[in-house]
């Protein structure tokens, strides 16, 4: 047994008793210290007592775990007298134990008033909150390293500053010389405006007296072409193959994903319009708009990379952008169970149900890797087979010859010549399509997939949100009630027997890894209920000391109908792939 003092970022405290060894902390009620904030997960982290201490452990929420103003990564410990931790605003310290373990808390602010930043990536980001999560020595008078860091802050804040002041003192000097030189910008082509405004931010700087002489010239430069003829600063943001995920919350916070794992960037934008231009540049070329009457959009840029942007008033902070990058390298099979994503058992009896016309669904999370998946399994379609996709915004990246890729459309400013995705999948029906790939069922459309698959279309795939593939099949029978049809509801499910072969689970995991942790096949119906067996499943085994997923993918014995079916018409199939690890 042990106790923690968790501090609100009021500097309320409350006194909380944990029974047993371990203590989660997040905003579930199931947790032993609800936490509240947008910035805290359901299940953020725990705290468990250990022969050698107490250890802090993150389950990889968004909003991050702090230990003395430092992000950590998985499990962090032992815990050392003075420790503070930083969830969501709250300061928790482990409290002295009699005849235990001893940490102390570090001492908090008294003034109430203080109130901490939800998320901070950096120990430098705020003084006030510099002040509550540095650690006191016995005596409680400021010592020089907590008064540095607020130094080497407002020392950042001036660099900051300083580079923000001549990249729009030169930007305005820029857009003045091209009233003056009156030049067309709308009949240049791309390279040619870049080429023309690096030439005259070039002339501009150089003939500047009054530029700060510790700036670099070059860098200034470079910032103020990417923000004219270019997304700014995410440029340099997508150039970098480490990223894979960039989030502008506004035009000074920029979030980065890195191998699963979300920081915060020092790059920023130099101003709210600048964001706003940005989004300009990205939906101009797609015939799309944002503005008040029309404040979100999705997009993509010319490289595949999914966006979604949003502007006020809907954004409250500002303009915001989330773009999800497209892989320079197109992704196979073996990338995937390199990874450790899937094993190639797994990956085997994929192919075959691909090559089969077995008709898949892919079902995970946000971020879960489903359009890499589908992407990967779209491989195995025969070259000689017309395909035809169908997407909200075009990502797929299919390799075959004959296909023909279909994306749907906005309404324009009137509120009219929106064509969605249930519109497009009517109509491929009559371009005589041997498999229908849909990027993402999101409503009524998956009606009308499923009566594709159910009238000769065999060997469709699309991809649904669910967190299981029980969760699929029931969000399958909403996304069906979404057509508007009063149909009853063992017809949907009879429906979606016949038409649905296998579902594919797809999961990303606190670490950041992604698995397929569930390969299922439905087998029919059985009264009012669907009947599906796992064909494979990932089983974890806990964590690593790194924080990483430890566990293995295992087959349940089951042999699917389809292997049964090629083996009754005299093709070889191996059934191997299906035996438990005991039965090998």
């Amino acid at each position: 047994m042990f106790s923690i003092e968790v501090t609100s970022p009021k500097g309320q405290k409350e006194k909380v008793d944990c029974a047993i060894d371990a203590c989660s902390i997040g905003k579930g009620d199931e947790n032993l210290v609800i936490v509240r904030g947008w910035s805290v997960a359901r299940k953020h982290a725990t705290i468990r007592q250990r022969p050698d201490g107490f250890y802090v452990e993150d389950h990889g929420a968004i909003g991050g775990t702090e230990v003395n103003g430092k992000n950590i990564d998985g499990l962090h410990g032992p815990l050392k007298p003075g420790d503070a931790i930083l969830i969501g605003g709250y300061s928790i310290s482990v409290l002295p134990q009699a005849g235990g373990v001893a940490v102390t808390a570090a001492p908090l602010p008294a003034d109430p008033g203080i109130n901490l930043p939800p998320v901070q990536a950096a120990p430098e980001a705020t003084p006030a909150a510099a002040a509550v999560v540095a650690p006191a020595p016995a005596a409680p008078a400021k010592t020089a390293p907590a008064e540095e860091t607020p130094a080497a802050h407002v020392a950042a804040s001036k660099a900051i500053q300083e580079i923000n002041e001549a990249r729009n003192k030169v930007h305005l000097k820029l857009i003045q010389a091209m009233d003056l030189r009156r030049l067309d910008v709308s009949r240049m082509a791309e390279q040619e405006l870049r080429d023309t405004t690096k030439a005259m931010i070039d002339e501009i700087i150089a003939n500047d007296k009054t530029f700060p002489a510790n700036l670099d010239k070059a860098r200034i430069g470079k910032l103020v072409l990417d923000e004219v003829v270019g997304l700014g600063p995410l440029e340099d943001l997508l150039a970098d193959p480490t990223v894979t995920e960039i989030m502008v919350n506004r035009y000074d916070q920029i979030y980065v994903e890195r191998k699963g794992k979300l920081s915060l960037s020092e790059i920023t934008f130099s101003g709210e319009k600048a964001v706003v231009g940005a989004i300009e540049r990205i939906v101009a070329p797609l015939g799309r708009r944002i503005d008040e009457s029309s404040p979100m959009v999705d997009a993509r840029l010319k490289d595949g990379s999914r966006v979604n942007a949003v502007i006020p008033p809907l954004a409250l902070k500002g303009a915001n952008i989330t773009i999800r990058k497209f892989s320079k390298e197109k992704l196979k099979d073996k990338d995937l169970i390199k990874f450790g994503s899937i094993t190639a058992p797994m990956m085997g009896f994929m192919e075959q149900a691909v090559l089969h016309a077995c008709n898949i669904v892919i079902s995970g999370g946000t971020g879960s890797g489903k359009t890499t998946l589908l992407n990967v399994l779209s491989n195995y379609i025969p070259d000689d087979e017309r395909i035809i996709t169908v997407e909200d915004a075009a990502e797929l990246q299919l390799s075959q010859p004959h296909i023909i890729s279909l994306e749907s459309r906005p309404p324009n400013s009137e509120g009219k010549g929106a064509v969605h995705i249930r519109d497009l999948v009517k109509n491929c029906l009559r371009m005589r399509p041997d498999r229908i790939v849909v990027g993402e069922c999101r409503g009524g459309e998956a009606l009308d997939m499923l009566q594709a698959m159910n009238t000769g279309h065999d060997g469709s795939l699309t991809t649904a949100h669910a967190n299981t593939p029980r969760d699929c099949l029931a969000r399958l029978e909403v996304m069906t009630l979404m057509s508007g049809l009063d149909l009853p509801i063992r017809a949907i499910r009879e429906q979606i027997a016949s038409a649905v072969h296998v579902i594919i689970q797809q999961s990303r995991f606190p670490d950041g890894s992604r698995k397929v942790t569930h390969i299922s096949e439905i087998t029919g119906m059985e009264g009012e209920v669907i009947q599906m067996q796992d064909i494979f499943l990932f089983k974890q085994d806990g964590y690593d000391e790194n924080g990483k997923i430890k566990g293995k993918f295992v087959a349940t014995g089951n042999i699917p109908e389809l292997y049964q079916e090629l083996q009754q018409r005299g093709i070889a199939v191996d059934l191997s792939l299906f035996k438990p690890e005991s039965g090998r």
